[in-house]
This record gives C-alpha cells, sequence and structure tokens, in this order.
C-alpha cells in the first residue's frame, strides 16, 4: 500500500467536515435523553420509544445520499444549471415528504405508540413527545436534502456549521424549557422542535442563495429523476436497518446479559462507522463529479485510495479494540454477566471493523456512481443470508456470539457483491444523461 497518494488531500477535505456533520447529528436524541434522563424512569423510556418510532425516519436517507451523488454527477459534467435546479428539486421533495411524515407523526402518535409496546404514563410521554417533535420533522428533511445538494457541490463547511450551531441552540433551549419553566419533557420535545425547524430554514437560506431565484422553481422531470434513484437506496436502508433490528430482536431472547452486551458492542459498531462512513461521503462526491466530467480512469483510481483508507481505518479500530477489550465495556458497565458476555462477541466485533471499511468504502463509491439497483438487489440478498444466520444462532442457542457472526454474514455478503461489482468496472459509466 501506497503511504501517499494524489486524491488524499482531496478526500481528507472533503472526509473532515463530513465527519463532524455525521458525528454532531446524533446528538439531538443524546442530549434529549441526557437531559430527560434526570425527569424519572417514565420520561426516559417514553423519549426511548419515541426514539425508536423516529429512527425509522433514516430510511429516507436517499434523499441526501441520492442528491449528492446526481448533482456531483451534473456538476462534473458542467451542467451547472441542471445542479442548481436539482438542488431545488431535493428542496421540494425533502418538504412534501417531511410534512406528509410529519402529519402521519402527529395523527397517529397513539397507535404507533402502542405499537412499539409501551403503556400507562409512559405511553402518555411517548405520544406527547412525538406530537411536539414532528414539528420539526419537516424541517429535518430539508437538512436531509440540503446537505446532500451542498455536498454534491463540495461546500461541506456551512452544512457542519449549522448543524452545530442547531445542537447548540437545541442544548441552550431543553435547558430553558426543561429546567428553567419546569415543562418536563414537553420541554425537551419543543427545544428539539425549535432548534431543528432553525436549522431547516437556515438550509433553505444556504441553498436558495447557491441556487437562485431563477432555479427555484419545481421542475417535474429531475424531481422523478431524484427519485427513481432515491427508491433503490430506500430499499438499501430498509434491508440494512431491518438486518440490525432483527438482530436486536434475535439477541433479546437469550437474556438480559447478551443484549447488555449486544448494546454496548452496537452502539460502538455505529460510533466507528461514522468515521468510515465520512470517507464513502467522500466517495460520492469524486465518483459522481469524475463520472460526470468523463474520466473514469480518475474515478476508479481515486476509489481504490478510498477502499485502501478505510481499509486501513478498519484495522486501525479492530486493533484498538483488541487492546482496549478488557476497558471499553467496564466504561459501559460494571454488571459481571454484561462483560462476560462482551468478552465471548469481542474478537467478532473486532476483527469485522477491516471488513466493514471496504464495504462502507464500496457503498459510496457505488452510490456516487448512479449504481443503485445493484445496491438495492445486493443488499437485500446479504439480508437474507443475514436473517438466516439469525434464524440458525436463535435454534442452535449461539448466543451473542451468534449473533455478531450473522452480523459478519451480512458484512462479508455485501463486500463479495459490492467488490465483485467494482472489480468488472460496469458501474464506470460516464457523462450526466
Amino acid at each position: 500500500m501506497r503511504l501517499r497518494s494524489p486524491y488524499d488531500g482531496e478526500i481528507l477535505r472533503l472526509a473532515l467536515p463530513a465527519l463532524g456533520a455525521l458525528a454532531a447529528e446524533p446528538l439531538y436524541i443524546l442530549v434529549d435523553t441526557a437531559i430527560v434522563g434526570h425527569l424519572g424512569r417514565s420520561q426516559l423510556a417514553a423519549l426511548g420509544a419515541a426514539a425508536t418510532v423516529l429512527s425509522v425516519l433514516a430510511t429516507f436517507n436517499f434523499l441526501q445520499y441520492g442528491t449528492t451523488a446526481q448533482v456531483a454527477r451534473a456538476s462534473g459534467a458542467g451542467a451547472d444549471e441542471i445542479a442548481r435546479r436539482l438542488g431545488a428539486q431535493a428542496l421540494w421533495l425533502s418538504l412534501g415528504i417531511g410534512v406528509l411524515l410529519a402529519g402521519a407523526i402527529a395523527l397517529l402518535a397513539k397507535p404507533i405508540v402502542a405499537l412499539v409496546g409501551v403503556e400507562g404514563e409512559t405511553a402518555e410521554y411517548a405520544v406527547t413527545y412525538l406530537r411536539i417533535v414532528a414539528i420539526g420533522v419537516p424541517s429535518f428533511f430539508v437538512a436531509l436534502g440540503g446537505q446532500g445538494y451542498l455536498r454534491g457541490v463540495s461546500q461541506l463547511t456551512a452544512p457542519l456549521v449549522l448543524i452545530v450551531l442547531g445542537n447548540l441552540l437545541n442544548v441552550a433551549l431543553e435547558l430553558l424549557f426543561v429546567y428553567g419553566l419546569d415543562w418536563g419533557i414537553e420541554g425537551s420535545a419543543w427545544g428539539t422542535a425549535i432548534a431543528q425547524t432553525c436549522m431547516g430554514a437556515g438550509f433553505v437560506w444556504l441553498i436558495a442563495r447557491r441556487v437562485g431565484r431563477a432555479h427555484l422553481a419545481p421542475a417535474v422531470a429531475l424531481a422523478r429523476r431524484l427519485l427513481s434513484v432515491g427508491k433503490f437506496l430506500f430499499v438499501r436502508t430498509t434491508a440494512l436497518i431491518a438486518a440490525f433490528v432483527l438482530a436486536g430482536g434475535v439477541v433479546a431472547r437469550f437474556g438480559d446479559a447478551e443484549l447488555g452486551a449486544y448494546q454496548i458492542s452496537f452502539q460502538l459498531f455505529i460510533f466507528l462507522a461514522l468515521v468510515l462512513d465520512a470517507i464513502a461521503i467522500a466517495g460520492q462526491i469524486i465518483v459522481g463529479r469524475e463520472l460526470g466530467a468523463g474520466r473514469p480512469e480518475r474515478a476508479f483510481s481515486a476509489s481504490l485510495r478510498m477502499v485502501v483508507l478505510s481499509v486501513a481505518a478498519g484495522g486501525v479500530f479492530a486493533v484498538a479494540l483488541l487492546v482496549l477489550s478488557d476497558v471499553l465495556p467496564r466504561l459501559f458497565t460494571g454488571d459481571p454477566a454484561v462483560i462476560a458476555q462482551c468478552a465471548l462477541l469481542w474478537p467478532i466485533f473486532a476483527l469485522m471493523q477491516p471488513l466493514s471499511g471496504a464495504v462502507f468504502a464500496l457503498d459510496g463509491i457505488l452510490i456516487g456512481a448512479g449504481d443503485g439497483a445493484y445496491i438495492a438487489v445486493s443488499m437485500v440478498g446479504a439480508f437474507v443470508l443475514c436473517a438466516a444466520g439469525l434464524l440458525l444462532a436463535l435454534v442452535a442457542d449461539w448466543g451473542v456470539r451468534g449473533v455478531w457472526a450473522a452480523l459478519v454474514v451480512l458484512i462479508v455478503a455485501r463486500l463479495v457483491a459490492m467488490g465483485a461489482r467494482f472489480v468488472r468496472r460496469r458501474w464506470l459509466v460516464t457523462g450526466w444523461a
């Protein structure tokens, strides 16, 4: 592996602000958890139920990733006017979908919470929280589409600043409403809703300023193009989330200690994935732009470098996890049974990191190339194999170690499928049209 590459500077220039934005986004729920956790067990459980419902919104990240790929390709092809119009369509689509989902959450909050399984006072708190937070959902979606467009034109600093400011406003409002005005969990919900609305307004201003008034009008053909790419990414994300939800359901049947160990390892997995996903975002931008400009060899060379860097980062994570295998679990729990279960799964969890690095990089590269149909089909196939592994782990009573082994099957299946696609270079389709 070469220590340096001519692509390293640009990859890092794009990946670092993307990493900052990725790391900042989950802070909304973390801040809510920290503040609501001091109100009582029912309020905290209600927040957990609401967070479970809101996590489903992650399946709509195609508004972000699909927009980035399409805008980057148009920009690379010199079709700047189309790129600007795509940014406007991402804004309209995000706003429309966000309004529909916000209405559904507000109107169906009670049956949705009942479906999650909470009851009594906890259910009442959860319903209240969801109905208030729904106000900020359209703005949350506007931020998704806005980030997708701005990333596509290689503007990653402005979204990072807006997200950080939104988080700071969220903290200030929640402290004021919950503790200063004694609004309880309602204050937490209002703080989040207001902060997200302000952030959404900021993204509207940024996009309108860059796109220009002349390009803000709805364009059905371009909106349809974004949706045609997005539908495949929607399937891909849904299958991925389904695999993790199923894994959580299986491990819960083994016992509390196993579930606790899985929760610790899974949250660490998500945290490490943020770093690797930052490189994948750089892949979406660079590959889309180079293919749009008709430079397939540069797209392939840059992609190869991103895979190498992502695998190397995964290797560093693997070593760190193995060295700290006795330390990290104890940061989360002192329960001997949970720590013992962590010891069982830890080698599998650690050694899968380089594979995860390769998968995340390839995923970003193929998204940037607009190869959505292949990504969706391969992800569904990987989910089927993972589900079979999870069922076997449950029947054979393999415990949390078997669950993580099944998740390794998911990663390996995706690596084989996308690696084969990458090597064959069929994704190197140039030009805008």
